[in-house]
């Protein structure tokens, strides 16, 4: 690319109006006071920048080219390097579309039984076209509970009305922390008042999505937004029937003020118990529960405070001591 002085737009413009002027560029210099040689090196960059063409007939003599003109002589070597690469493209991905066939008939004859897919954008593409080909029924795992924000849970509303008046039974589970959440609770009354079922129970298994008890969407384990997506019969069937398992032990969504705040505490202070007594650390009681990590931890250290204790063990041994860990949880 030709950088230019500050010179070469006077001399371009001499040349414009003038047409013609020689080689040497006296004229040029003398009309606007240059120096001879600057303006041989003026001409000489407009020249490769191709504003101004030198006569074939008469090499001592040139004139200005329009800038349009100029830039379409020096972009049709790059347009013709950008055909040549696109049609390189078209090549390469004409061969090898002659395995897509192939692909998709191993695939069939697997049944199609696991695929990774990775981002979330992919995932909502396979989940939104499981959802328009869903006959019967839905159910999820939303162990995340309130960490979901308001504009998710209104995406979340959005799919599930059409799957609602299409008759599609719908049926989520919720962790028992979702009830002290007012985004959830309003997002649950809505999606009730359309039809979908939702309990709550204190710990979950993790996040799940099936759709007509065929296909199954699990999480990553890398924490990651892809998913596995399950078709084998038999590992559905076993998820199934995990999903069954916790929505018998559930209770129907209902927000903790409802059913007395206090209850509800002592309920979820039972359960943090339990799951400290069964050696789990503060990660993973969190992910239990569906809170953050923070809010757990400050569960812990109030209840270790309330039984006096210096550690979980204590705290353990002064809770059975106390009858605490009885009762339903």
């Amino acid at each position: 690319m030709t950088v230019f002085e500050e010179t070469d737009r006077a001399v371009y413009q001499w040349l414009a109006e003038h047409r013609r002027v020689d080689a040497v560029a006296v004229a040029v210099a003398e009309d606007l006071g240059l120096d001879p040689a600057d303006t041989v090196a003026s001409l000489e960059r407009l020249v490769a920048a191709r504003l101004v063409h030198t006569d074939p007939e008469e090499p001592g003599t040139g004139y200005a080219v329009a800038p349009e003109v100029a830039a379409a002589q020096l972009a049709a070597p790059v347009e013709e390097e950008i055909r040549s690469r696109q049609y390189e493209l078209f090549r390469m991905r004409r061969q090898l579309q002659q395995f897509t066939s192939a692909y998709r008939h191993g695939v069939q004859a697997a049944g199609g039984a696991l695929e990774v897919v990775s981002g979330m954008q992919t995932v909502r593409t396979l989940m939104t076209r499981a959802a328009a080909a869903c006959r019967s029924e839905v159910f999820t795992c939303q162990p995340a509970g309130g960490f979901r924000t308001p504009d998710t849970l209104l995406d979340t509303l959005e799919r599930d009305r059409p799957l609602l008046e299409r008759g599609i039974r719908l049926r989520v589970l919720h962790p028992h922390t979702s009830r002290f959440h007012a985004p959830t609770q309003a997002y649950v009354a809505a999606a009730s008042a359309l039809g979908a079922e939702h309990r709550t129970a204190h710990e979950l298994f993790g996040r799940l999505v099936v759709y007509d008890r065929e296909t199954a969407f699990l999480p990553l384990s890398d924490g990651s937004w892809g998913a596995v997506v399950i078709r084998e019969p038999h590992t559905v069937a076993y998820l199934c029937e995990l999903f069954e398992h916790s929505w018998e032990q559930a209770t129907v969504f209902a927000d903790a003020a409802s059913q007395g705040l206090e209850q509800v505490a002592r309920e979820i202070d039972q359960t943090i118990l339990r799951l400290l007594g069964a050696g789990l650390k503060d990660e993973a009681i969190a992910r239990r529960l569906g809170m953050s990590l923070r809010t757990a931890r400050r569960h812990i250290a109030d209840i270790m405070d309330g039984l006096g204790a210096e550690s979980r063990f204590q705290a353990g041994a002064a809770a059975a001591r106390a009858g605490l860990l009885t009762g339903d949880c």
